[in-house]
């Protein structure tokens, strides 16, 4: 099969043209598609993933999949595919940023960060998009790390970042925004729908164990503190870096088309979801490719 691969304009990422999912993927072409996201992190496929089939056999290009654990988001017959969306304005919690009422926004994170083994990555699809918002947006952030001066490099080498699991965005300690939620919204009991996870300890440097590539590893929706160091001073060093990843520099903001599908490596990319008004509908389909590789550890 005949690809082109490109690099997005102005930004980081690259997009696949060409590759016809009608077909089977060849393994040619596998290795291509799998060298090129361990090149580039994020890759765009435009408007081709028109059935939940074509969604899954793209994903397995990229490695094992996952089952979700909750069983009710995941697509009818179809375990390794799981549904995110607002169906309606009351589904899902109600959030002012700057005073303007948002749903499904979900601030700057890497998947699982708050495991000792995050994902290997994964593969979102647009089903029903919203008239109005809905973006997602990616960090690279091994780009953030090599932008780094090297005294700051040095600085962090051994660091180590305390990370939990933070469902409500005005619990952030780095990066949060302007922003209240509207408690009379979804009273879903959301303290007894998750797990209940340990505190873990990731290093603030992440070394990819395929590409040797470093990466910072801040994700700022679950970063609490620095280990061993919980002061002004290094609350000072985390906000810095929280910045310095979200500046806009590494960002691609993905302006999504119906049918259209994003890949992200996320042992060096982060992600969010930048949401939509209320009263809008939208639908993903995402697949999560199993991560083998355990970067932190529990702290007791």
């Amino acid at each position: 099969m005949t690809i082109e691969i490109k690099p997005l304009p102005n930004t980081i990422g690259v997009e696949v043209l060409g590759l016809d999912l009608s077909k089977d993927i060849d393994s040619d072409t596998a290795d291509r598609l799998y060298t090129a996201w361990q090149s580039a992190g994020i890759m765009l496929f435009r408007s081709i993933g028109t059935t939940p089939e074509r969604q899954l056999n793209l994903s397995r290009v990229f490695g094992e999949l996952e089952v979700h654990p909750i069983e009710n988001i995941r697509l009818e017959d179809y375990p390794e595919l799981i549904w995110l969306a607002n169906k309606d304005a009351t589904s899902a919690p109600l959030y002012y940023y700057d005073d303007v009422p948002t749903v499904s926004r979900i601030p700057w994170h890497s998947d699982l960060v708050y495991t000792t083994t995050p994902n290997r990555g994964a593969l979102l699809r647009m089903v029903d998009m919203p008239a109005q918002g809905g973006q997602t947006g990616w960090i690279d952030t091994a780009a953030a790390y090599e932008a780094l001066d090297n005294e700051t490099k040095k600085l962090i080498e051994d660091k180590e970042g305390l990370f939990q699991f933070i469902l409500n965005p005005c619990d952030m300690r780095f990066g949060r925004m302007n922003v209240k939620r509207d408690d009379n919204s979804n009273k879903t009991n959301e303290a007894n729908f998750y797990p209940d996870f340990p505190d873990i300890a990731h290093p603030l440097v992440w070394t990819h164990p395929e590409t040797g590539k470093k990466s910072l590893a801040v994700s700022p929706l679950h970063l609490r503190s620095m280990v061993g160091n919980e002061n002004a001073e290094a609350d000072a060093l985390l906000n810095k870096l929280v910045d310095h990843a979200t500046s806009g520099e590494f960002t691609y903001i993905h302006q999504w088309q119906p049918n259209d599908m994003v890949l992200w490596d996320n042992w060096r990319t982060m992600h969010c979801a930048l949401g939509h008004p209320p009263e809008l509908k939208r639908m993903v389909h995402r697949t999560t490719i199993k991560g083998s590789h355990a970067f932190g550890r529990v702290l007791k």
